[in-house]
């Protein structure tokens, strides 16, 4: 069957929109009715029917066949219908054609708006019909334009739109940026794009680690909880469910690789990954890691309430960055969790301690009260202020000598004292908490105090070595010749110097020699003259002289 050139653009239409054919011959079909009714401006019940041969939408007027016409608009007689098609009858009904060709301009627009508005809800349908089955699944997509505030992705057959609060802080978009992002939301009543696609949504993260991680894909290691404040950090709590299989270190991955892979992705944001435990105080201490925690009880497990205690050096690194690492904390376990330090709680437990000493004192102590009172009272077993406090008047009534002015006073007394004991902590709290101020603030001036000396010393070293760089080149060659001149003087004195002292030397040995050499000849001389014992003696005079001159 040979299809006209309407039905043609019509498939062809269909198939890039990814509607069925019947919707769009559908739509014409009304459309050509609507611009008919409109023309003939009738209140007859007209069909229109589509030759798909032809290409012609036939439109005729249904009319019901009946004795007596009462309503010309939606019945004919039987005489004029039978001149229409011979085989009419009472109660059947016949059509009468309407002449289309006659349709004019404004017609044919009605007709285009009408299809065009048509083939716009089918394909909307269309849309939510594939993507509604899709939430939450990880979509690759282009950057098509921006609408304000909001990006327009490219999904092929539609578009994505991506709200700023679903974008990351840390990212900016430019047109033909390709991104990965989770479908959140298909939204069948919004005008434009339905499809609502985000970055900033925790299931993000899940996806790309269920990529990253053969482990999490297989169902190995199991993601428990994820808190997530996108473009800044991201806490994750993993399982194992094979006791041999680490599953931080599989989340990780050889050197990083994996969890690395994530974050490049989520352009540097921060990932935390903790293993997940069933006891609440011991997830609790995983997740507020990197902090060092020392003890995590239960305040209220109905409230689910949980009390941490960490050193002091601690506590700034448990809160974190504006309380960034103990909120992702509380929003993984589910819990609120209070963080104090080692200090906070040893006042906590001293507040505490002074109010049961307060409350464990003996009525002694109450001032305001005679001793006849105070013996009646121990006489009825009431020794502490506590005790005092707890009972009624209806109680203090039955012992004996105790009266209503004496009921009065006694409350008035005990009230009086709790006031003082409160007053008293306070007043030791607040001054406890000044001295701490102003050890605070002698610290710090003593800190600005160094820094300030430090700045003047980096001062004076910098100025040095500027006036020694200002000298100019004349000076330095000046400077330069006068060195060189001292040390050509005392280079030359120094050989002066050597010289004669080897000319002194040379001279002096010559003199020494020249003594020796004559006093030998006296010496021979006088052994041969004298023949007596004394020349021995003399010999002996001769020859030390000679040593000494030698």
């Amino acid at each position: 069957m040979t299809s006209s050139l309407l039905f043609q653009t019509i498939d062809q239409l269909s198939r890039e929109k990814g509607i069925d054919p019947e919707i769009v011959v559908a739509a014409v079909e009304d459309a050509i009715l609507v611009a008919t009714r409109k023309y003939y401006k009738s209140v007859e019940d007209l069909e229109s029917r589509f030759n798909k041969e032809t290409g012609h939408v036939d439109v005729c007027a249904v009319k019901k066949v009946v004795d007596q016409v009462a309503d010309p608009d939606h019945e004919i007689s039987l005489a004029e219908a039978q001149k229409l098609d011979p085989e009419a009858a009472v109660e059947s009904e016949v059509r009468i054609p309407k002449a289309t060709d006659v349709l004019g301009r404004i017609a044919a627009q009605t007709a285009k708006q009408v299809i065009f508005q048509k083939v716009r809800e089918a394909e909307r349908d269309t849309v939510y019909a594939e993507y509604s089955q899709r939430i939450g699944e990880l979509i690759n997509c282009t950057v098509k334009r921006m609408e304000g505030s909001d990006v327009i992705l490219d999904l092929g057959r539609t578009e994505a739109r991506m709200p700023r609060r679903e974008q990351s802080k840390l990212e900016t978009y430019q047109i033909g940026d390709r991104v990965r992002a989770v479908i959140t939301l298909v939204d069948r009543a919004a005008r434009g794009p339905q499809v609502i696609a985000s970055r900033a949504d925790s299931t993000l993260v899940r996806k790309l680690f269920e990529m990253e991680v053969p482990e999490i894909y297989d169902g190995t290691v199991v993601i428990k909880a994820i808190a997530r404040e996108s473009g800044e950090r991201t806490k994750v709590a993993v399982y194992s469910r094979d006791p041999d299989v680490d599953c931080v270190g599989a989340c990780v991955g050889m050197k990083g690789m994996r969890v690395q892979s994530v974050i490049r992705e989520l352009r540097g944001e921060k990932i935390d990954i903790i293993e997940y435990n069933e006891d609440p105080v011991t997830f609790a201490a995983n997740a507020l890691s990197p902090a060092k925690i020392n003890h995590v009880s239960i305040v209220d497990i109905e409230q689910r309430h949980l009390e941490v205690i960490v050193d002091d050096s601690q506590l700034s690194l448990a809160i974190g960055k504006k309380g960034q690492n103990v909120r992702l904390a509380a929003k993984l376990l589910g819990w609120q969790i209070d963080i104090k330090s080692e200090e906070e709680k040893r006042q906590e437990i001293e507040s505490q301690m002074a109010v049961m000493a307060l409350r464990g004192a003996p009525i002694a102590n109450l001032e305001g009260l005679g001793g006849k009172t105070l013996e009646r009272l121990r006489s009825a077993n009431i020794e502490t202020v506590e005790e005092l406090a707890q009972m009624t008047p209806e109680e203090l009534t039955q012992i004996q000598g105790i009266g209503d002015k004496t009921i009065e006073r006694i409350r008035r007394v005990v009230t009086d004292y709790f006031e003082k004991g409160q007053e008293a902590l306070e007043q030791a709290a607040l001054e406890e908490e000044q001295a701490a101020l102003e050890q605070a603030a002698l610290e710090q001036a003593a800190a600005a105090e160094a820094e300030q000396a430090l700045l003047e010393a980096g001062e004076q070293v910098a100025e040095a070595s500027d006036s020694a760089e200002v000298v100019s080149e004349p000076e330095q060659a000046d400077e330069t010749e006068e060195s060189v001149a001292v040390q050509s003087e005392e280079e030359a004195g120094e050989t002066v110097a050597a010289e004669a002292e080897d000319v002194t030397g040379e001279a002096v040995a010559a003199e020494a020699e020249e003594e020796a050499r004559e006093a030998e000849a006296v010496a021979e001389s006088t052994e041969e003259e004298s023949t007596e014992p004394e020349g021995g003696a003399e010999k002996e005079k001769i020859e030390e002289a000679t040593e000494e001159k030698g």
